[in-house]
This record gives structure tokens, sequence and C-alpha cells, in this order.
């Protein structure tokens, strides 16, 4: 391997080391760092910003942190506090599920944070260890991105299937059954295999003796006053003008024939007007807009895809040809090995989004997929859910609450890197949905 090649890969990895080493924003930080000495210290060119990625993130979240002052999402936590505290016996599949629409619903997995103590509330009372209901509930949070109508990610990857023959609704049904079905299975699989009974972990014993352990309190009843249901009301029309508004445009569907707005100028206005109908109706007080913590979280993913993914970007541009042979020569006659591909890409780039735009055009390149010849264009669509392994570094912001918030111990990261309590969970969700959506698109 060429010496200058070999520098460029520690580059990379030490620019996303020390940014992981940091955390939350300062692995977008580290990733601007990498770009700069990649391209002053070896010669690469600086590769593309993700600004459509960013600008969807932004416009989401900036809806959505209208909503949490209005008290939507308050109300939203509430309905699912509801759901697992008449139905504790079920926690370890509740939970998932709650955390999985919530995504579905918001585009963000950050809205995991607000079940995270409910969660090890209702386990605690049931005498579960919190460390399973938790860490399949985060893994859900992350994969449900790669099905949400409104994330960056699954806007990106519509976009460059439909060309091939797979439109809009088609795709979104896919990857809603799938990843849904893999949470599923893979709740059902952790619930077998895990040590459930938590009055027999020496940890939490220790933690009861110490007082360290909270009693639980039970559910909180809690006033909803009527703009906050409206406000919900109106982000759910948003989010459903979204989805009939690029199924509409969608070659496949072609209710709309003459495209003036496309896709991705069509989510952000749709969001930004989302939040002034919020604004005006349910009298938001846009000045509290910067102080929620759906806005703080939501500006620090844009920072972090902004440097990581740009890293990304300047890298696999530098190396295009060392990948088109690679994917040609392997991915084409064993078409899950793309599924390999996009979790190592993500365990890096640390965002679902970043991932599939930093990998997928130089895939569908090396694949030879054109509107003549779509044939491999499924091998994209199954893979897609491969691109939520941000769990597999122990870095990530929802993985590191349940970590602090689980006050009995259970949910913990051990010595080595990767033998924390997300990992096994992680592969096998993405295992499953991978799986279903290679079966999925075989029937198709």
């Amino acid at each position: 391997m060429d010496i200058m090649i070999i520098l460029q890969i520690i580059v990379l990895l030490g620019a996303i080391f020390i940014g992981v080493r940091l955390g939350g924003i300062g692995i977008g930080y580290a990733g601007g760092a990498g770009v700069l000495v990649l391209g002053l210290c070896l010669g690469m060119k600086p590769g593309n910003i993700p600004w459509d990625v960013i600008l969807i993130i932004a416009s989401v979240i900036a809806a959505i942190s209208v909503m949490q002052l209005a008290g939507g999402l308050n109300y939203l936590v509430y309905i699912a506090e509801k759901i697992l505290y008449k139905n504790p016996k079920y926690i370890n599949y509740l939970a998932p599920l709650v955390t999985y629409v919530l995504t579905i619903f918001a585009g963000t997995g950050h809205t995991a944070f607000s079940m995270i103590p409910v969660i090890v509330e209702v386990a605690k009372g049931e005498n579960v260890r919190p460390a399973v209901p938790l860490s399949i509930a985060v893994v859900a949070s992350q994969i449900a991105i790669t099905a949400s109508p409104v994330s960056a990610a699954v806007i990106y990857m519509t976009g460059v299937l439909e060309p091939f023959g797979w439109s809009y609704p088609a795709l979104l049904g896919v990857w809603l059954l799938t990843t849904f079905a893999g949470c599923m299975v893979t709740a059902f699989v952790m619930t077998l295999i895990s040590k459930m009974d938590l009055s027999a972990d020496p940890i939490y014993q220790e933690r009861l003796k110490e007082g360290l352990v909270k009693p639980t309190v039970g559910l909180h009843e809690m006033k909803i006053d009527a703009k906050a249901k409206l406000s919900v009301w109106i982000f759910l029309i948003g989010v459903l003008c979204v989805v009939f508004y690029a199924s509409a445009i969608s070659p496949a569907v072609g209710l709309i024939k003459n495209v003036v707005v496309p896709r991705d100028a069509a989510i952000m206005s749709l969001m930004l007007t989302v939040g002034a109908l919020i604004t005006v109706l349910c009298k938001v007080k846009l000045g509290d807009v910067a102080g929620t913590s759906v806005f703080k979280s939501g500006m620090v993913a844009c920072v972090c895809v902004l440097g990581v993914a740009w890293l990304g970007d300047t890298f696999v541009s530098g190396h295009t040809n060392e990948i088109k042979a690679f994917a040609s020569q392997t991915i084409s006659q064993y078409p899950a090995l793309l599924a390999v591909v996009f979790f190592l890409a993500a365990m890096l780039l640390y965002s679902q989004a970043a991932t599939a735009k930093a990998i997928t055009p130089t895939v569908v390149a090396a694949l030879g997929i054109t509107a003549a010849n779509p044939d491999n264009a499924y091998m994209l669509v199954a893979c897609f859910a491969a691109v939520s392994a941000l769990f597999v570094l122990p870095t990530y912001p929802t993985l590191l609450g349940a970590v602090q918030m689980d006050d009995t111990g259970t949910t913990r990261i051990g010595k080595w890197v990767f033998n924390h309590s997300f990992f096994i969970p992680g592969v096998l969700a993405i295992f499953f949905s991978v799986a279903f959506g290679f079966v999925v698109c075989g029937l198709v």
C-alpha cells in the first residue's frame, strides 16, 4: 500500500478517534480539522459538504423545537409513559416500540432521551434489569431513522433510488416493515438470552446498599392544555404533507408531472411552515426556541454531520477508483457485503445520512446501476438499515444518556471498547432488518 494512502487513513481514523474522545459536538470539530490536514498536508481535494442533509436536519429540528415549547413533545412523552406503565410486563417490547414510533414521527433519535427515565422506572418495578429494554430501545431509535419520512437519510436515499424504479411510497413501506420487524425480533431474542432478574445483579445490589438506587414513584399525572395537543396535530399534518408530496412527485406515482419544488426544498419549506403555524396558533415565545433541549441537540447534530461527513466524503472522493474496484468485484457477487460496508462506515461517520451520502454514489457507479439497468438497486434498498451502526462506539448521546440514567448500574460500558450493553442488540437488529430487507425486495 502506498505510504500516502496509509497517512491519509491514519489522519481519517485519528480525527474520528479524537472526535469520539471529545464527545458530542467534538466529532464535528475534529472532522473539520481532519479535512484541513488531508488538504494542506496530504494533497487531498476537500470533498462536498452535505448541505442538503444539514439543512433538512436543521428545518425539522426547528419545527420540533417550537412544538416542544408549545408542550407537544411532553404530550407525546406522556402518552408513551401511559403505555409503558399500563403494560409493564411487556417492557422489553413496548420500550423499543415507543422509541421507534417517536423517531419515525420526529425524524430524530434524540426523542429517546425523554423515555429513558421512564423505561428504567418501569423495569425496576417489574424486577427487570433496565439494561435489556434500554439497549433495545436506544437501538430502535437509531434504526427508525432509516424509515422516517422526515429524516435526511430517507429523503436522500429515496432521491437516489427513484430513477431506478423504486417509488417513495414503496421504499417507505419496505423500510418501515423490515426495520420494525427487525427491532421486534431483536427484542424477542434479547428477552430469551438475557439475564432478566434485576435482584440477582451484583452491581445493583451494591448500589442498593449504598443508597444509590432511587425508589420507583410511578406515573406522574400531567395536565395537557389545548395548545400542546394542537401543536402535535399541526406537526403530524406537516409530516403527512411531506409523505403526500414526496409520493406525488415520485416518477413511479407521477401525480405531479412538472415538479417545480424538489423534494429537499419541499420538506424544508413544509417544516418551517409547521414551525410558523405552531408559533402563531399556539402563541409560542420564539425567544425561548434556542434554549430547548431539542434545538441544542439538533444543532450539535448539524455540526457533527458537517465535520465528519465532510471528512468522510474527502477521503472517499479521493479513493473512488479503489472503492469502485472493490465494490464491483465483491459486492456484486456477495450483495450482503454492502451491509458490512454501510455498517463500518456508519460506525466511523456517526450519521445515517452522512454514511448514505458518502458511500451510495460510489456503489451505484461501481455496480453499474442506471435507469436502463436498475437490477442491482435492490441491494441498496435491502442494506439501507445498516447505516444505523451508530451504537458500535459507546459515545453516542442517547447511548451515554441510558448509561447515566440507569441508577441500577445494569446498563454499562465494559473495559473494552465494544463490550457494552448496546452492541449485541444493535448488531442483531441490523442483521434482522437487512435480512428481512432482502426477503421483501425479493418479493416486490
